[in-house]
């Protein structure tokens, strides 16, 4: 039988021209990460200036998720169709236009219709790199190198947010925009040089000149070049979204995007609404940019330590403990507190759990599916969910709006990553995410 591309990577050793493109994508999702939670940051300044109410408010900063959830679904599709590399890069472009128009909006409306084509490229963009990395790295390491992945995501965030901190302190909150538009339109030329297409994509499609391109690939990557393409898997010439609705996967799709959708909804409710309520305390916009900094922070930190447990225990029962942690941590945060430096620490630490599961689902996502639909099922999971997560900040702005207080709103919501819990386990895993 003879050998594919990814039983070649799989069995390799990880060198450096690999090692740098998956640097790449972690890089390319800090960047999601910034502009997606650009729109958090901007917030208080944004309800102050256009005296925008909580219930408005929340569903402004919930715009972005659903475009997300569009460009996951239809975009993660394409990348199946015409590459993980092409789909990233016209991403990265759209990314770009949108950072760059929002500050330029005059109303809510404007600003919501620049959020969803920045989700859209950024929804995109998650299912390509989710693909990419799992195919890029070596059976050995990929339960760590795919929450690497993930956790740029909050480090994005992070860094982003150090960078708000600064902007917001006496300046526009349109600054946070035009930072993120620089920035996103920078890695274009980086993402271009560095990301190959994934040999994996490559050998299920087989377009013209399939075999050299293969190889090239692997030899960059100081792998063994093949000979001849091996035979076509069954149905690998199929990429559409209903091969994953099939009786073989549909079980793993249902129960996975479900899950992640009610996790999901809880850490978009406690993300996106970090630096309003801050402000609501009493405290400056700069003093909410910087608790959401911290939760950043601790959300990067447990998305890092998710891989090294997985490595021990497999993908599936660390994100169960996660999913644990985080409904805990979400409800401490509930109970409020007073205490600026407290705050940032309890935020830190319920971003540490909620993080480090999402990042779970990542993997899991990843692992699930087959190649030829692998970016389809993680777009179909991470999309859907991204849709469900829309609700998140919303129904908090219209619970908040009707007179419920931050404990009884934070419970409700909480309850999303209990029931992913149960979704999880029900799922049939490979052996990898099993940890057999």
């Amino acid at each position: 039988m003879a050998r594919t591309p990814q039983s070649i990577i799989d069995e390799g050793r990880m060198g450096g021209w690999q090692m740098a493109a998956i640097a790449v994508t972690i890089l390319l999702n800090a960047l999601d990460g910034f502009d997606v939670m650009s729109i958090s940051f901007a917030a208080p300044g944004i309800a102050k200036e256009w005296g925008v109410a909580k219930d408005v408010l929340g569903w402004v900063l919930s715009m972005e998720l659903i475009g997300m959830a569009a460009g996951s679904i239809l975009l993660g599709g394409l990348a199946d169709r015409i590459g993980r590399k092409p789909t990233i890069m016209g991403c990265l472009v759209v990314m770009a236009a949108g950072m760059l128009l929002a500050p330029q909006s005059e109303n809510v409306t404007q600003l919501s219709i620049w959020r969803v084509l920045t989700g859209l490229g950024i929804g995109g963009m998650l299912a390509a790199l989710n693909a990419t990395v799992a195919e890029f790295s070596n059976a050995r390491y990929r339960n760590l190198v795919l929450p690497l992945m993930v956790i740029g995501y909050p480090l994005g965030a992070f860094l982003g947010g150090l960078a708000a901190k600064a902007l917001l302190t006496g300046g526009d909150w349109r600054n946070v925009f035009y930072l993120g538009a620089g920035l996103t339109a920078a890695c274009i030329p980086l993402a271009f040089w560095l990301i190959p297409e994934s040999p994996g994509w490559l050998n299920a499609r087989r377009p013209a000149g399939a075999l050299g391109r293969i190889n090239a690939v692997l030899a960059r990557f100081g792998l063994a070049k093949m000979e001849a393409l091996p035979d076509p898997e069954p149905g690998a010439e199929r990429a559409a979204l209903i091969e994953i609705f099939r009786p073989a996967m549909i079980r793993t799709t249902i129960l996975l995007t479900l899950a992640y959708l009610t996790h999901v909804t809880a850490y978009y409710y406690f993300v996106k609404w970090i630096p309003k309520l801050v402000v609501d305390m009493g405290f400056e916009p700069s003093a909410g940019a910087g608790v959401l900094t911290n939760a950043m922070l601790g959300g990067a930190i447990g998305g890092g330590l998710l891989g090294l447990v997985a490595m021990k225990i497999g993908m599936r029962w660390a994100t169960v403990i996660a999913l644990a942690g985080a409904f805990v941590m979400l409800n401490v945060f509930g109970m409020g507190n007073r205490d600026l430096a407290l705050l940032g620490w309890i935020a830190g630490l319920t971003a540490f759990f909620s993080n480090a599961a999402a990042v779970g689902f990542y993997a899991l996502l990843a692992m699930a599916f087959p190649p030829h639909v692998r970016a389809t099922g993680t777009g179909f999971g991470i999309g859907f969910g991204r849709a469900g997560a829309a609700m998140g900040p919303g129904l908090a702005g219209m619970l908040f709006e009707s007179g419920m207080g931050l404990q009884g709103v934070s419970l409700i919501i909480s309850a999303g990553s209990l029931l992913a819990i149960l979704c999880i386990l029900a799922v049939r895993m490979p052996a990898a995410a099993r940890g057999d």
